[in-house]
């Protein structure tokens, strides 16, 4: 095989996958999901074979990976407006750790042990279980940790030192839950904390806000408190 032909080929197959991930998103270059590894393999595949197969076109091998860059790009946008999309796709949270209990159902649906659990705690500078209040595996594999109440850092709050915020009488005992994404509210979440559209509807205009569909996120935490964020404004082209 010409040396200067797989140079060439590599070289090519190199700036070809940069684009390609480039189109795809800066999504691919953080914590990838199990879907996001499956497009990896593919892509890493389909390069191998554009350099070792001199004898083919290179387009027999950079098609494929277009269809599968358009796929990822499609599947992404679809998880973007709905939230079962997503979840089928990039799989959804499991508490492994909930008021300082360990669930061990959800251990054993990740195939998770104690002596594992333990692991990720230690690296997350926790070096006993009961300090644990909440622990969280992410879809990316990661595992977020919320320590107790009483061993969290003292924070200007703590000290009364920071602005007053607007509370809600209704008091939630967990981890902060969102009521409202992308515009649409989350009936499930409200039943849980022994709400309905129209408390929430009475919250949002309180705060300035008419419409559900004005709102990108909302969520409210264990001390009542209501944060909201608001759709971006649609600014004109400039020519």
């Amino acid at each position: 095989m010409d040396l200067t032909t797989i140079l060439l080929r590599t070289l090519l197959t190199y700036f070809f996958i940069l684009l390609l991930l480039r189109l795809m998103g800066k999504r691919e270059l953080g914590k990838m999901s199990v879907f996001d590894v499956v497009i990896s393999i593919m892509l890493a595949e389909m390069a191998v074979l554009a350099i070792e197969e001199a004898k083919q076109p290179v387009i027999h091998f950079y098609l494929p990976m277009i269809a599968i860059g358009l796929l990822e790009i499609g599947m992404a946008t679809l998880s973007l407006k709905s939230r079962r999309v997503r979840d089928w796709i990039e799989g959804s949270p499991s508490v492994l750790i909930e008021n300082g209990e360990i669930r061990e159902h959800a251990l054993r649906q990740n195939r998770i042990n104690l002596d594992d659990l333990l692991i990720q705690l230690r690296q997350k500078n926790i070096s006993h279980l009961a300090d644990v209040e909440f622990a969280i595996l992410e879809p990316t594999g990661e595992l977020s940790v919320f320590p107790k109440r009483e061993k969290q850092p003292v924070t200007r709050e703590d000290l009364q030192l920071s602005s007053e915020e607007p509370v809600s009488p209704v008091t939630y005992n967990g981890l902060p839950i969102p009521l409202i994404l992308d515009g649409k509210v989350r009936e499930d979440a409200l039943k849980l904390i022994g709400q309905n559209t129209f408390w929430l509807k009475q919250e949002i205009r309180k705060r300035g806000i008419r419409e559900f569909k004005e709102i990108s996120f909302c969520s409210l935490d264990s001390q009542g408190r209501l944060f909201i964020d608001k759709k971006d404004k649609t600014y004109p082209r400039r020519r």
